[in-house]
């Protein structure tokens, strides 16, 4: 199986799924390193050289073990990774900072614990209000002109961030969270303007942080301590609302011979956009990458976003606390 590619902005192209290597060190209760290692490692493989990581998995803990997973076959990978909130050396993490000396800092870290000399894809996990998006951007296209990033992206930004900061470099994508179960992008001109503007999309969470894969019937199905458990979509009675909806997409996966989660991702690519799937497992990560070739006509794509009305999804995407920092 290979899997085909698809193009962001100022002229990166990546495979057309991606991998999110988040979960392998951080937030979803406990992983095998020996499988998240050799997950990493067949997703080359199976031509998934998109990689997604952040300073923030672990913290640095998941840079590093994708590090160790990929050795000597770094440059088959596109590597993305971002600046977050500030974090000390000792993995203290403080508030957010966008400021010019905190994004060289925090790159020059990365690269060190990725074991490379470039960052292909170089993001701002969150803009930092305090500083304008012009200076943090500024920073980032330092570091390309300094050979030590190919390209920059922006996470969780609006329209108006987006525009100011592709004035000042070219993004190459922007990522937010974005699947069936999530669709504030399409409402909030985010990914019009990143269309408007020839800059990819990037979708994480894109199987609704596991929901979309029918295997959550309940908070139990979820490691004591995966803090998907503090979600409001994840309480008791949310998901059993939840479920019901759910359960349509798998209907609609039924008849089209797939799984729930194939179809998912082939009805986001089916909207120009990379989603970038996270899993510890081979087994999983075969089966996401299946998707690519999986098409769907526009009587299909309506029946799926018509499962899902937004205005009968239960509860919040995210903490409390981080959607009331996101730039919106």
């Amino acid at each position: 199986m290979t899997t085909p590619t698809s193009p962001l902005g100022d002229g990166l192209s990546v495979s057309a799924i991606g991998l999110g290597a988040m979960g392998m060190s951080a937030f979803y209760g406990a992983s095998d390193e020996t499988e998240s290692i050799a997950t990493l490692r067949h997703a080359l493989d199976l031509g998934v050289t998109f990689i997604d990581t952040a300073e923030a998995y672990g913290p640095f803990e998941n840079e590093k073990l994708i590090a160790r997973a990929l050795g000597d076959r770094r440059d088959e990978v596109t590597l993305a990774t971002k600046a977050s909130a500030e974090t000390d050396d000792d993995g203290t993490v403080h508030g957010r900072n966008g400021t010019p000396a905190y994004i060289r800092k925090a790159a020059e870290r990365s690269l060190r614990h990725l074991g490379t000399d470039v960052i292909d894809l170089y993001y701002l996990h969150r803009v930092d209000p305090g500083v304008p998006i012009e200076e943090s951007v500024g920073a980032m296209a330092e570091l390309v002109a300094e050979g030590k990033v190919r390209h920059i992206g922006l996470s969780e930004a609006s329209a108006t961030t987006i525009q100011r900061a592709h004035a000042v470099h070219p993004l190459a994508a922007v990522q937010s969270e974005f699947s069936l179960f999530a669709r504030d992008v399409l409402h909030n001109d985010e990914k019009a303007t990143t269309d408007e503007l020839g800059i990819g999309f990037v979708a994480f969470s894109p199987l609704g942080r596991g929901f979309l894969t029918g295997d959550i019937r309940s908070v139990d199905d979820l490691d004591p301590d995966d803090a998907r458990r503090g979600l409001p979509r994840f309480q008791p009675d949310a998901i059993a609302a939840n479920l019901a909806l759910v359960d349509r997409v798998n209907a609609i996966a039924a008849e089209k011979g797939v799984s729930n989660a194939q179809i998912a991702l082939a009805w986001l690519m089916a909207q120009g956009v990379v989603p970038i799937p996270g899993t510890r497992s081979r087994r999983r990560l075969e089966e996401n990458a299946a998707a690519t070739s999986i098409r769907l006509d526009a009587s299909e794509l309506a029946r799926l976003a018509d499962a899902l009305p937004d205005d009968e999804i239960v509860g919040g995407r995210d903490f409390v606390e981080h959607a009331a920092g996101v730039d919106r």
